[in-house]
């Protein structure tokens, strides 16, 4: 049974950090064909991707909006995915949740798309105020 699990989110003010984590049990982040990557949703707005990658050896991919501030990394030991955001802004406010898509690797070429994954997590809140 796969399971994501993330942590890490709070309140900070404006040009703060956070790392959020995303546990994942269930299978191995960096022996299966797998793509898992970060999304966002703030009140009334639709969910976007934040940040994407390929675990067994790719580049990752992000956002325009959050290029040069956030970076997405993992942990093999711990099967662990993290996001480290830096210089938060107002704007960055939203649930943050981890996903994941098992058997595709277009995480090699492009961000990814709500409907390209099948599992999620709960996910976690981040509030930036200015």
């Amino acid at each position: 049974q796969v399971q994501l699990v993330e942590s890490g989110g709070g309140s900070v003010q404006a040009g703060g950090s956070l790392r959020l984590s995303c546990a994942v049990s269930g299978y191995r982040i960096s022996i299966s064909t797998n793509c898992i990557g970060w999304f966002r949703q703030a009140p009334g707005k639709e969910r976007e991707g934040v940040a994407s990658i390929y675990p067994g050896g790719g580049s990752p991919r992000y956002a325009d909006s959050v290029k040069g501030r956030f970076t997405i990394s993992q942990d093999n030991a711990k099967n662990t995915l993290y996001l480290q955001m830096n210089n938060l802004k107002p704007e960055d406010t939203g649930m943050y949740f981890c996903a994941a898509d098992l058997s595709r690797t277009w995480c090699l070429w492009r961000l990814g798309e709500v409907s390209d994954f099948n599992y999620w997590g709960q996910g976690t809140q981040v509030t930036v105020s200015s």
